[in-house]
């Protein structure tokens, strides 16, 4: 699974090689900063507080940080290039005329209001018309065909005792609130949620018509689903056994699945997505909830199971169809869950859709106009730089033996590095978009998806893939791969600063890179060898050391407040959960502020006071200043629950006490607020 840095911006425009230049700036905006806070006792205000304060939130959104004004920049260069390539005559089934006519139908407002459910109605016909259990199996495969994964789903990942071999994966699915606790606890707002969620469902099967197809009423339908996915949720993994790498991992023979999972025809299933042929095994990732859907599928009324078909199809279509089906989502999924005031304009909406659909399309036309060939190898250079450092913590690392960083060492120097865009370039051809219905244009996406998927299954893996467009506001680590990925999209300002000094930029996406390389080391990354293969390449003693060094981090997360709201509750971190991506915070700290100070042993930055702090000083606000941000209760609640990343305040006031440089830079002392024992702190990479 690959391991991202969630929307965080990087930026890939460092000349580490050049020398200081005097007109350079100190690369911290004084405005973003709230002076009248104590940096010793709160970090994150001192640092952040001022950028707060000028950037309150809107209706629009339930979290809006730095990153996400990089992610409103972003649409509007999509939405420049969609306009640039409607502007003529397009050729007919041509990438813009696709890209134009996916738009134009996506914002008709009045043939959506006209259309109504119709798109969706052939459909909910079919399930209407399901008389047993062996039609809801039909249905089902239907269902999986058009990208619907109800019950469960099967995709294409690494084999991870072959990881250059393009294996099946069948995975839990098929709930949604999107995660078993929704269903199971009464933490912090989910009894509202699943009211909320019963009452969306009512709404909807009202307005698409399947309480008169199938003769019961709305809301009974509803609760029907709810009892249904609530069955489903308790034999569901947790969030946190879904991140062990070995226990998701369950070699099966076809005859072993069957005697696993009897109701389940995994050979049919296999011949209906094409790709039996060649298939020898196949991972089930989770058993105990595939048992369950097995015995689903034989002791369920069929009348259950049409309800819950017919309610995954119209979530699915609702954000493509008219203004209520768009509106009682948006109540349900924008306003309970999040706490967003109102939608997105529909032009941001449609523009995310054809991003979504022609992603790599849109990648070309988006690289072509907004990413510089220099940008790629200013970025080469940085990565390059932040590798050494890696690897000096690694010969610094007191905790592991010679034998492993020996390995550590093979591992980093095979890392692959992406950056910016593909060399290939996906082929859209048999893509069909044409002027019928925005949702029909939805589901051909889903099916061309879906059969690009597949059609990797059981063939050696494409190490050249990119899996994320380069338009893509985000970064990634993959294991099975051994990859690091920079995307265009995250390789501009505002994150990188070409009139700043090197120690702010440093603090800002070198931290990003370091962090993308330790994933590579983190609790998870650590089990994989440079091959991508899971395999076990510690001594004993070294595992042993490194999770004993990692309850440092998980303790401290488990304290820290994410969420003390007086309707929501008080509720903590989950230091478990998002441990892997702590790790790489807290690696990427370490390895980019050495980076620093070997570009300052060359002269490469500035070791004055700039705006009055030091470059250490300037290293940790720049890092701090990515995270700046505001949140609504209800979107720090559903990320806590939800989310392997922790919430921006907590990156920063718990991350950096770990580190002993920052506790220096700022004169931190016992008894101010971001003390932090030095028996207390984390130290792996």
């Amino acid at each position: 699974m690959k391991k991202t840095l969630l929307t965080i911006a990087t930026m890939a425009l460092i000349l580490t090689g050049c020398k200081h230049k005097t007109e350079l700036g100190s690369g911290i905006n004084l405005d973003n900063l709230d002076t009248t806070a104590n940096a010793a006792d709160d970090f994150y205000q001192y640092a952040c507080g001022g950028w707060m304060k000028n950037h309150p939130l809107d209706a629009e959104h339930s979290r809006y940080g730095s990153f996400d004004a990089l992610g409103e920049n972003l649409q509007e260069q999509l939405r420049g290039i969609i306009d640039s390539v409607s502007a003529g005559q397009n050729e007919k089934g041509s990438i813009a005329d696709k890209i134009a006519t996916l738009y134009n139908i996506g914002m008709d407002s009045t043939r959506l209001q006209e259309q109504g459910a119709a798109p969706l109605k052939p459909y909910l016909d079919e399930i209407a018309a399901i008389k047993n259990n062996a039609g809801a199996w039909e249905q089902l495969l239907k269902m999986h065909h058009r990208g619907n994964h109800v019950l469960f789903g099967v995709f294409g990942e690494a084999d991870k005792d072959d990881a250059k071999q393009c294996i099946a994966w069948a995975y839990q699915t098929g709930l949604g609130l999107g995660d078993r606790d929704y269903y199971l606890t009464d933490e912090g707002n989910n009894k509202n949620v699943r009211a909320g969620y019963v009452d969306l469902m009512t709404k909807e099967f009202a307005l698409a018509g399947y309480d008169q197809m199938s003769g019961i009423r709305a809301d009974k339908l509803a609760q029907m689903v709810m009892n249904f996915e609530t069955r489903l949720a308790k034999s569901q993994n947790t969030r946190l056994e879904n991140r062990d790498p070995q226990g998701t991992f369950n070699r099966y023979t076809i005859d072993q699945a069957k005697t696993l999972a009897p109701n389940i025809d995994w050979q049919g299933y296999f011949t209906s997505m094409n790709i039996l042929k060649g298939l020898e095994t196949f991972n089930i990732a989770q058993p105990k909830y595939i048992k369950e859907v097995s015995l689903v599928l034989k002791d369920t009324d069929v009348e259950i199971l049409k309800a819950y078909f017919a309610w995954h199809e119209i979530n699915a279509a609702a954000s493509y169809l008219s203004d209520d089906f768009v509106n009682a989502n948006f109540d349900f999924y924008g306003r309970l869950l999040s706490g967003r005031e109102q939608n997105r304009p529909r032009w941001k909406r449609v523009t995310a859709t054809v991003d979504g659909a022609l992603g790599e399309a849109m990648g070309q036309l988006y690289v072509e106009r907004y990413f510089p060939a220099e940008a790629k190898q200013r970025m080469e250079t940085l990565v390059d730089n932040l590798m050494v450092a890696l690897g000096q913590r690694i010969d610094m690392a007191t905790w592991m033996t010679d034998q492993t960083k020996a390995n550590a060492h093979e591992k980093l120097s095979t890392i692959l590095v992406k950056i910016g865009y593909p060399n290939k370039w996906r082929d859209y051809s048999k893509l069909e978009i044409n002027d019928d219905s925005y949702y029909a244009n939805i589901v051909r996406s889903n099916v061309f998806d879906m059969d690009y998927m597949l059609s990797k299954i059981n063939k050696p893996m494409d190490r050249d893939e990119w899996q994320m467009t380069p338009q893509t506001v985000n970064a990634y680590y993959n294991p099975t791969t051994n990859e690091i990925c920079f995307p265009a999209g995250i390789l501009q300002p505002p994150f990188f600063d070409m009139t700043a000094d090197e120690a702010a930029n440093y603090g800002a996406i070198g931290v990003v890179i370091g962090h993308e390389l330790t994933h590579g080391f983190d609790d998870q990354g650590r089990q994989y060898d440079k091959d991508g293969n899971l395999n076990d390449w510690w001594t004993e003693d070294d595992a042993n050391n490194f999770n004993t060094n990692k309850q440092a981090l998980i303790n401290a997360f488990n304290e820290c407040i994410a969420l003390d709201d007086p309707e929501l509750g008080l509720i903590h971190g989950n230091g478990e959960l998002t441990l892997g991506e702590n790790i790489a915070d807290n690696g990427g700290l370490h390895v980019s502020y050495l980076a620093m100070q070997n570009a300052m042993a060359k002269g490469q930055l500035n070791k004055n006071l700039m705006d009055g702090y030091t470059p250490e000083q300037r290293f940790f606000l720049a890092y701090a200043a990515v995270w700046a941000s505001n949140i609504r209760p209800q979107a720090a609640l559903q990320l806590t629950q939800m989310d392997v990343h922790s919430l921006g305040r907590n990156r920063v006031n718990i991350a950096l006490p770990q580190v002993t440089e920052f506790i220096e830079a700022f004169n931190i002392q016992e008894g101010n607020g971001m003390w932090l024992a030095p028996e207390k702190r984390a130290l792996l990479w």
